[in-house]
């Protein structure tokens, strides 16, 4: 009897520890979320859904993420130089999602890194006019920069600009605006 009591007592106690290991992933913020996934397998995901939204490879891709005083650039650059294709998508994705952003849809980025990244949610009520998107050719790639004179909407950009190099794991890097185009070499 003391036995079973015991056995029964012990599968309480790890059936009991296991559902309090569970949690309700829905009603966690980016970053506890981000907290409580192993990283490797939360940047797996990301690339998994990214598939869904990006045309190009992020594989065959480095985006480059540089914060200003007036907001950021964003660049997309291909790793291979003689890779016209994924340049060319690359391009095309740029110039789409600047469209869809300055239309207030954001929802490209939701898809890929959920619904509470930070910063989304202030991009996502910004008025018409806030925040300017000017798109750029480059020689291997493309760039969208950003630019708002809201103190505000400046930090929601940079938290943005941290949760997707976060996200993207090595095929993201940090820029500095002015050193050119920040491809890994």
């Amino acid at each position: 009897m003391f036995k079973t009591t015991l056995a029964s007592l012990l599968f309480l106690t790890c059936t009991g520890g296991a559902s309090a290991q569970a949690m309700d992933h829905s009603r966690m913020d980016h970053g506890a979320h981000m907290a409580n996934m192993p990283h490797g397998q939360r940047q797996a995901d990301v690339a998994q859904r990214g598939k869904d939204v990006m045309p190009f490879s992020l594989a065959a891709t480095t985006h480059i993420f540089s914060k200003t005083a007036q907001g950021g650039v964003q660049q997309v650059v291909v790793k291979n130089a003689n890779d016209a294709e994924q340049v060319r998508l690359t391009r095309l994705h740029l110039r789409e999602i600047r469209d869809q952003f300055l239309k207030g849809d954001f929802s490209g980025p939701t898809r890929i890194h959920g619904q509470d990244m930070p910063g989304l949610p202030a991009l996502k009520a910004a008025r018409p006019g806030q925040i300017t998107i000017d798109y750029k050719d480059l020689k291997e790639g493309a760039e969208l920069n950003y630019t708002t004179a809201n103190a505000d909407l400046v930090s929601a950009l940079h938290q943005w600009f941290d949760a997707q190099l976060a996200d993207h794991g090595q095929d993201a890097m940090a820029g500095h605006v002015g050193h050119g185009n920040m491809k890994k070499p």
